[in-house]
């Protein structure tokens, strides 16, 4: 794991502890059962892929006051850092093997926050059954960033893409859709009309998403195409029409919600846009052909998750559409989140 920060061995003044003492005490514990990771003593960590298998890699960044709140605990912001990167993991339907961290730390940052993230990493390690591999860290006058470079697995030649989809299958979704987008309004005070507990488990779900690991190598089966929701339901759905090259039309009635998001919508329809364009669900989109649902349900059901057919995969010109339940279209002014 490099060490770029400049920080000298010893505790500075404000107790912060070095640049090397970050990596060795922090950092390196992560990674003892790592062989190829050499304690992060070395500048690369060496891996054999299992013969049979490709590896499959993703990179995910997140920026304080962007994918997170400052006042979010430092374990969550670990966890979520993490999580975030095996859900695009589980939607190729590969098995998660380790990760690289880099982090740019701004000079608050210091060793009570370093050890709770770090303890937010051992305990989803520990869930996942993934290690670090190595890293970088270097220090910055900007916002607390932070990135992990994912490291999975899957049978060669059956990675799942975007690309697969064809006219006519069936659109599939993992979880519940919505919890993302309306906990980060509780999380900041934007949202009215819930008790304590309803309000707890939206923030939750904003805080530490729920990557579908388990279920991930399970679509090989059954998934003509797959990727997770973390832009927004229509977005994500959109970049998996644009790369099939079909459009869709996703049932608004039939996506599946967590009792909160269903009480809120009783309460106020106009719920339902942050609902099908918010993000930071991190449940999976698939498609599937048709007459698939009862062997995809039934898979599912072994695994404790709810999987939710909401809509079709239709020809090109037809657009993606979300319709109610008369089939009237469902005007939205942006398909979800984009940085630019």
């Amino acid at each position: 794991m490099s060490r770029d920060l400049p920080f000298d061995k010893a505790r500075d003044a404000r107790g912060r502890p070095g640049e090397f003492e970050v990596i060795d005490t922090f950092f390196a514990p992560l990674a003892a059962s790592a062989i190829g990771a050499y304690g992060l003593k070395d500048d690369a960590a060496i891996w054999q892929p299992t013969a049979g298998h490709d590896l499959v890699l993703t990179v995910d960044m997140l920026v304080e006051s962007v994918h997170f709140l400052p006042t979010d605990p430092a374990d969550l912001v670990a966890r979520k850092l993490l999580r975030v990167n095996l859900s695009d993991l589980a939607a190729k339907g590969a098995s998660p093997l380790g990760y690289l961290l880099a982090l740019s730390l701004p000079a608050r940052i210091d060793g009570a926050w370093l050890s709770q993230f770090a303890e937010g990493l051992a305990l989803d390690q520990r869930a996942y059954g993934v290690s670090l591999w190595g890293g970088d860290t270097v220090s910055t006058d900007g916002p607390l960033t932070l990135s992990v470079t994912a490291v999975g697995q899957v049978p060669t030649g059956q990675a799942l893409r975007r690309g697969g989809g064809q006219v006519g299958d069936d659109i599939f979704v993992t979880g519940t859709i919505g919890d993302g987008a309306l906990g980060l309004k509780a999380a900041t005070g934007m949202l009215d009309g819930l008790d304590e507990a309803s309000r707890a488990q939206l923030i939750q779900r904003y805080q530490l998403p729920e990557p579908r690991v388990a279920f991930g190598p399970d679509l090989l089966t059954f998934a003509t195409a797959a990727l997770d929701v973390s832009d927004g339901l229509m977005a994500d759905l959109g970049h998996l029409c644009d790369v099939s090259g079909t459009g869709a039309t996703v049932e608004a009635n039939c996506v599946p919600l967590s009792e909160p998001v269903a009480r809120l919508l009783d309460m106020d329809r106009q719920h339902l846009v942050p609902v099908l364009t918010g993000g930071d669900d991190y449940e999976i989109l698939f498609t599937a052909r048709p007459g698939q649902e009862a062997a995809i349900q039934s898979r599912a059901c072994e695994k404790g998750l709810r999987v939710t057919r909401i809509g079709t995969l239709t020809d090109k010109a037809s657009g993606l559409r979300a319709v109610d339940r008369a089939g009237a279209e469902i005007v939205l002014a942006h398909r979800g989140y984009t940085h630019f």
